[in-house]
Parts: C-alpha cells; structure tokens; sequence
C-alpha cells in the first residue's frame, strides 16, 4: 500500500547514503562499536529531525512515511535503525500530544531542532508491567513540580551519544495514591551514570547501555506526564505504545527485506551438481522464497494502515490489542523470513562474515521487546472475552 506522499521517501536517505551504512555494518557489529560515522551522516541528511513537525522546522514526515523509511535504514544496518528509532519514537510521542491540544513537549521538539538525541529510557529487569508501572521512584520536590527519579533503566539504546533521556519512575510519597511520573533528564545531570555494559549476541551497534538514575532530577518544566499505574486513556501514553510498536514493526520489516533479496540473489548464482541448474530452479528452494514473501508481504498493509490511522487521530476500539498483535506479527515473521533465507542460501550463510549470519542475530532481539507474545494474547483474549471471573464470583 502507498500513500499520496511516497514522493518524499528516498529524499533523505538516498541510495548512496544507505549503501556507505551498509558498508560499515558489519565492522561495528564485529568490534561491537556504535556507529559514529552512520549518526553523523544521518544528522546531516536532516533524518533526525525529518519527524519534527513543519512548524517547528523540521522535515515534517508522516509516521508511513518514517515507517518506510526506516526499513530501508534497517536493510542496510538493523542496529543503526532500531538505535535511532527510540529518537524517533520521542518526537512520534510529542507530535501526538501536540496534536491532542497539548503543548507540554513542545520543549522536546524544539530541542531536537537544536540537535539533541532522544534517548528511552523505560524497560527494567523483571518489570513487565513496562509502561504501566516502574519498580524506579520518582521523588517529589518540595513544592511538588519537579522531581528526581531514582532506579535502574535497561536497553537505554544510542548509549554513547543521547544527551536527553525520557524516562519515568511512581510517586509512592503517598502509599494509597502512587502516581507514574514521566519526565526528561539530561545526560549531564547529577545522578546520571551510563554503564558501558553492551556486549551482545546482535544487534550490536546500538550500544544499548545500562542507565542507573541516583536522584537525576527533571524541574517542572521538564515533567511531562502523571498518570495513575496501569493503562490509562491517555495521549502521551498512546504516544508512546502506538509509535514504539509501528516503527519498531518497521525495523524489523526491513531486516526480513533484506534477507530475502540476499536469498534470491543467492540461488540464482548457486548452481546444484546433480542438476546443472541453477538453485532458483529447485521446486523446493522457489516454496520457500515464495513462502517467505507470502508472509512478509502481508505486514506492508498493516504497518502502513496504522500508521495512517495514527497520523490521521482515527479512533479504534482494540487501538491497544492490534498494535500488540503489530508488533508480534512483524518481529515473528522476521524471524521466519531470515531463517528460510539462512535454509536456502547453503553453509556459507552460517559463517559469521556472512550478512545474513549477522541479520540472523539481529533479528532475533525482536523477540524481547515489548509487547511479548504472551501479553499480546493476553490482550485480545480480555478484549474478545472479558477479564477472567475471580473464582466463586
């Protein structure tokens, strides 16, 4: 599915610009490196603003189009494009509100125009309430317009360069009335400690670092959001959940382009000694290419028309069960686009030189972003049957 505006996409990143990315990808995933060069050459195609709304000066794309956009940054480098979508996700989440009749991250976007880079930092170990919950504090100030947040983040990616992080922590200074506390601190505020711990199976280069927050104060203009714990009708935390689950759904899109057209390339060089024939002619190998687009060609008309939806402030009553479902279609059948490209493509796929040996790694981190596939039946379940009764009610 296309939109009226697709004219704009390729505009920014060119073939030329994703071409050098790709060149260096596997050098940054071998030294396990965050890729400087790629961030730069990004900053100055404008990509880090290109979301940033026209009136703020920015590149004013839609979210389809972004969405597009980052599959094509994700075929060439999937660590340069899902580090590089928690920006993204960001200015997603104050385009939203902004578009709610609410200025309170207008401040973000205006940052961004000056050249600051969002980073999230949300998840913590065992915490799978994620965004409706956080084992941090959030401390009130005094007066209680500010506050400091004490606690652990995890996968805060673009580690090394991010200079504002989004984060939040529950006010517990009343035990009856906790309150979720969202807000921005900046990278060199007291109480912030980056922790270089990134040494993982793939996706490498976006050296996702620890984040532990010691009091990392954000003042009242910098607090966003207060919302009670659990899910809540409410803009920003839309924001947040519809724009994370759609471009992280485009990232791994273009992981599973990717392989694919390195499958097809290869079997039709391979040739096969019994046959002398080339591979694309084996009826097994063309069941699985095929199969493969079958399923990959199904996500380009979801993605796309939430995004729209999104774009559009369309209302849907199961908003929250189908970008869940979004995620888990796009990051499982990923997962099965890579693997049937590494079955056709022969041994030489399993060295780790290979491309699809390190898109194989890559996109098996789809796996342990949020939603999981547990919640997101979970979700549909209680939206198609109802919470389950409480025993002898």
């Amino acid at each position: 599915m296309t939109s009226a505006n697709d004219d704009r996409v390729g505009t920014l990143l060119t073939d030329d610009l994703l071409e050098r990315i790709r060149s260096r990808a596997a050098d940054h995933d071998r030294a396990n490196t965050f890729p400087h060069d790629d961030l730069a050459d990004l900053t100055e195609a404008g990509y880090l603003t290109a979301f940033v709304p026209a009136e703020f000066g920015g590149g004013g794309l839609t979210l389809e189009q972004l969405c597009e956009e980052q599959s094509r940054l994700a075929a060439a480098s999937p660590a340069t494009a899902l580090a590089v979508n928690m920006h993204h996700v960001w200015v997603g989440v104050a385009r939203q509100v902004r578009a709610a009749g609410e200025d309170s991250m207008d401040e973000i976007l205006a940052r961004v125009m000056e050249g600051a880079i969002l980073a999230f930092g949300v998840s913590e170990r065992g915490n799978d309430l994620v965004l409706f919950g956080s084992a941090s504090q959030a401390v009130p100030d005094d007066d209680g317009a500010g506050f400091s947040f004490d606690g652990t983040k995890i996968f805060t990616s673009l580690g090394p360069v991010w200079t504002i992080l989004g984060t939040f922590g529950t006010d517990r200074s009343d035990p009856d009335n906790p309150v979720n506390v969202w807000g921005f601190v900046e990278r060199d505020d007291p109480g912030v400690e980056i922790v270089k711990d990134w040494d993982t199976l793939g996706m490498r280069a976006t050296q996702s670092y620890t984040t532990v927050l010691r009091g990392a104060h954000a003042p009242a203009h910098r607090i966003v959001r207060t919302v009670a714990p659990g899910p809540q009708p409410d803009p920003f935390l839309f924001g947040i959940f519809s724009s994370f689950e759609i471009l992280l759904s485009a990232v791994y899109r273009g992981i599973a382009r990717r392989a694919l057209e390195l499958a097809i390339g290869t079997v039709k060089k391979r040739r096969s000694l019994k046959n002398d024939a080339p591979y694309s002619s084996d009826p097994d190998i063309r069941w699985l290419i095929a199969d493969a687009a079958i399923e990959l060609d199904a996500l380009d008309p979801q993605i796309s028309v939430l995004a729209r939806d999104v774009d559009a402030g369309a209302s849907r009553d199961l908003w929250l069960p189908q970008l869940s479902a979004l995620k888990s279609r796009a990051t499982e059948t990923a997962l099965r686009v890579v693997e049937k490209a590494v079955r056709v493509s022969g041994g030489g796929s399993y060295y780790s030189s290979s491309e699809l040996s390190r898109l194989y790694r890559d996109v098996l981190a789809g796996l342990f972003h949020p939603s999981d596939d547990e919640s997101v039946h979970g979700a549909w379940a209680g939206a198609l049957l109802g919470p389950v009764p409480t025993p002898g009610a």
